[in-house]
C-alpha cells in the first residue's frame, strides 16, 4: 500500500482552479518529486494534501487513512509533516526553543529525531542553538524549518521547493540531509524547479504543468 496515495485532486482559491484532477502516489521511504514551472500548481498540490486548501474534489488516503475533512493539525499528528516554501520559523525563538515547539512523541516503529539526531543532520545548526531565528541566514532557516518538522517524527513529509534561493554549499547540505531522511525510512514528497537538485534525491518525478500532471 502507498503510504501517500493521491486521486484526482481538484483544488483551487475561490473560483480560480488550480489543479485538475492529480494523480500521484509516495512509497514507503521514497523520495519522489513534483516537478514543474512556478504557477504550475506545485505548492497547491501540498497544500490540499496537507488540508491547507480545500479540494473541490478528489482522494487523499495517508497509510491507508482518509484525510478528508481533517484539519492540517490532526494531518499532522497522524504523521505527515510539511515544510512549507517560505520557512516559517518563529524569528523570536532560538534554534533550541524552535526545535521544541516541532515537538511531537515517537512513534512506534519509527526512528526518534532527537535533537542530538537533528544537529548531527544538519551540523550547521549545532553551532546556533541559542541563535533566534531572526538573526539566521536564509539558509540557516531552510535548515531549520526542515529540523523542526523532523522533530515532530514524522513517517511522512511534504517539501516544498527546499533549493530555492539558497547558495550552492547550502543546497548540497540539504540534498544530503533529505537522503539521510530518506535513509532512516521516512516517505518525502518534494515539490522542486530545479531537475539538477531532483536528480540528486528522487527516486522518480511527476511533471505538473498548468495544474495537471503531463509526466509521471
Amino acid at each position: 500500500m502507498a503510504t501517500l496515495e493521491v486521486r484526482g485532486l481538484s483544488a483551487g482559491y475561490g473560483r480560480a482552479q488550480v489543479l485538475f484532477s492529480v494523480d500521484l502516489d509516495a512509497r514507503d521511504g521514497e523520495v519522489v518529486a513534483l516537478l514543474g514551472r512556478n504557477g504550475a500548481g506545485k505548492s497547491t498540490t501540498l497544500k490540499a494534501i496537507m488540508g491547507l486548501v480545500p479540494p473541490v474534489s478528489g482522494t487523499v488516503n495517508f497509510d491507508g487513512r482518509s484525510l478528508a475533512g481533517l484539519e492540517p493539525y490532526e494531518i499532522a499528528r497522524l504523521g505527515l509533516g510539511y515544510v512549507p516554501e517560505d520557512r516559517r520559523i518563529f524569528t523570536d525563538l532560538t534554534v533550541t526553543e524552535n526545535l521544541e515547539v516541532g515537538r511531537r512523541p515517537p512513534r512506534r516503529a519509527a526512528l526518534a529525531w532527537t535533537e542530538d539526531r537533528l544537529f548531527a543532520l544538519f551540523p550547521a545548526l549545532a553551532g546556533l542553538r541559542e541563535r533566534r531565528g531572526a538573526r539566521m541566514s536564509g539558509g540557516e532557516q531552510q535548515m531549520l524549518c526542515i529540523a523542526r518538522t523532523l522533530a515532530g517524527n514524522p513517517s511522512a513529509i511534504l517539501l516544498d521547493e527546499p533549493s530555492e534561493g539558497l547558495a550552492p554549499l547550502i543546497v548540497e547540505s540539504v540534498a544530503r540531509a533529505i537522503l539521510e531522511v530518506k535513509r532512516a525510512g521516512v516517505t518525502i514528497l518534494l515539490a522542486e524547479q530545479s531537475r539538477h537538485f531532483t536528480d540528486r534525491v528522487a527516486d522518480r518525478a511527476y511533471v505538473l504543468e498548468k495544474g495537471m500532471i503531463r509526466q509521471a
